[in-house]
């Protein structure tokens, strides 16, 4: 008669896609978006937590496709058979928020969020299922004062964090001035927004392309079309040379300075209202910003950011990071952009019927951490606790007591809570603790009353390079009075 098999044990893996986050990442992470909620406190905006679900039917739009409720994002039916979903992100919950309390929130709304997000995709190299959005927004603000905030509001956050003046800039561009430039351009009715619907679509989606197809690549999809390296063919928008050209000056219509830049953007919207609208939005921030001395240092009026020009209604912005970095075949590139945003005001429309105002930013917590560790910022190994050992089982309120006493003082501490037989073990843990000092007592110290203080960082020093010297002018083991404890742990921690 045979036996039955052994259960199958649980592999010990997260599922695709997600991943788990030790110490000192999950440290970092918490400093750095600790200092940006300073920066948005002191500019007025309250927190707002959300729960992490929602329902499918107030995500909305915000899903890849609301007839297959789990595409995009993690949903499922609950005993009601409403369908609930993970947030997609941090945006949606705030549409719903405002909606259910615009009665009992003041108007202008100003809120700042964080945490993680989840999203159904496909997983690859340094792309998770779930990931930290940090964002800020103001909704009920119909005035380009609020765009203009935002953006200052940003510079001061990536400097707070360690990104030096110098090392990002903020660019700002309007998606009425590129309505306008589509008016000019024929692909834009104002009497009739349906009409050239799928052509705009097109012209959106080539020049979002600009960085990675180049202007050969871009100029084809704004025309018959673009077959890739594998021979694939892309049906283009079908412009005329002369409708493509006007696209294309419009994101070449950078200058060297902001009034510059307005100026040839007035050339190219011609009479279209929406595009001079537009391009008076953005003299009116470049003034704001300057009034308050956010120069070109900082922020400027840049036309080539389209990233987003398909989703936001007025103003949009990105903060880009200009230093350089290897990649991974060590090569030089630039950082390239850590935040984004812009004005969307179809925001709460969806939930009353009524047209809501709102601008904001969300900045990637992930890009952001990294590119702080590639200025050095972050990423120095944070020293352990002390570590309290144990030689005497029945001694083990002692050990406690000293544990108390160093916490009370401000110091990390923690008493030894495996196996004390081998007091090696205990050294070997103090050590992948990366712990900078342990604290011994056995009884002859107690009779005594004295501890003894290892030197864990100096005693590593002296294993691996230091001379005899150096060991001589500072010893890695000392005596002290045990009512010495604390001073003494202070002392060793600061050399």
């Amino acid at each position: 008669m045979s036996k039955d098999k052994p259960a199958r044990r649980p592999k010990a893996e997260p599922p695709k896609g997600f991943r788990d986050y030790f110490g000192a990442e999950v440290t970092e992470r918490k400093a750095m978006l600790d200092q940006i909620a300073g920066v948005y406190h002191a500019y007025g905006f309250d927190p707002l937590e959300t729960s992490a679900v929602e329902t499918v039917e107030a995500l909305g739009k915000f899903l890849p496709d609301v007839d297959r409720p789990n595409e995009g994002v993690f949903g499922w039916q609950d005993e009601d058979e409403q369908w609930l979903a993970l947030r997609y992100d941090l945006t949606a919950p705030l549409a719903r928020v405002a909606a259910q309390f615009r009665n009992d929130l003041p108007s202008p709304y100003r809120r700042y969020a964080m945490g993680p997000v989840w999203r159904n995709e496909k997983p690859g190299p340094g792309r998770f299922r779930q990931f930290y959005q940090c964002d800020a927004d103001t909704v009920g603000s119909p005035t380009v004062a609020a765009d203009a905030e935002i953006c200052a509001m940003l510079s001061d956050a990536l400097e707070v964090v360690g990104i030096p003046r110098g090392d990002y800039i903020v660019r700002v561009n309007n998606r009425k001035v590129l309505n306008g430039v589509m008016e000019v351009a024929g692909v834009l009715d104002p009497s009739d927004p349906a009409r050239f619907e799928a052509e705009r679509g097109i012209v959106l989606r080539a020049i979002d392309k600009i960085d990675r197809l180049g202007d050969a690549g871009v100029r084809a999809l704004l025309g018959a079309g673009r077959k890739d390296e594998s021979g694939d063919f892309t049906k283009g928008a079908g412009l005329s040379d002369e409708q493509a050209e006007v696209v294309m000056a419009f994101m070449a219509a950078k200058r060297d300075t902001g009034a510059a830049t307005a100026a040839r953007l007035r050339e190219l919207v011609g009479g279209s209202v929406a595009g001079l609208e537009g391009v008076q939005e953005l003299e009116t921030m470049a003034e704001l910003l300057d009034a308050q001395g956010y120069g070109a240092d900082r922020i400027v009026v840049d036309p080539g950011v389209v990233r987003g020009l398909g989703y936001y209604t007025g103003p949009v912005f990105e903060a880009e990071l200009t230093f350089e970095i290897l990649d991974e075949k060590g090569r030089k590139r630039q950082f390239g952009s850590v935040s984004g945003g812009g004005r969307y005001d179809d925001l709460v429309k969806r939930f009353t019927g009524q047209a809501v105002p709102a601008t904001g930013v969300s900045i990637g917590v992930d890009r952001l951490l990294a590119a702080l560790r590639a200025k050095g910022r972050v990423g120095a190994a944070a020293p352990g606790p002390v570590i309290v050992t144990v030689m005497d089982r029945d001694r083990m309120a002692d050990y406690m007591g000293m544990v108390g006493e160093l916490r009370r003082a401000g110091i990390r501490a923690e008493a030894y809570l495996g196996n004390p037989k081998n007091f090696g073990n205990q050294l070997k843990y103090a050590d992948k603790r990366e712990s900078p000092v342990a604290v011994i007592q056995g009884g002859d110290e107690a009779a005594k009353g004295t501890v003894v203080l290892k030197d864990l960082v100096l005693g590593a020093r002296i294993a691996a390079s230091a001379t005899l010297e150096e060991w001589k002018d500072r010893p890695a083991q000392v005596e002290v009075a045990r009512s010495d404890l604390v001073a003494a742990v202070k002392r060793m921690l600061a050399q």
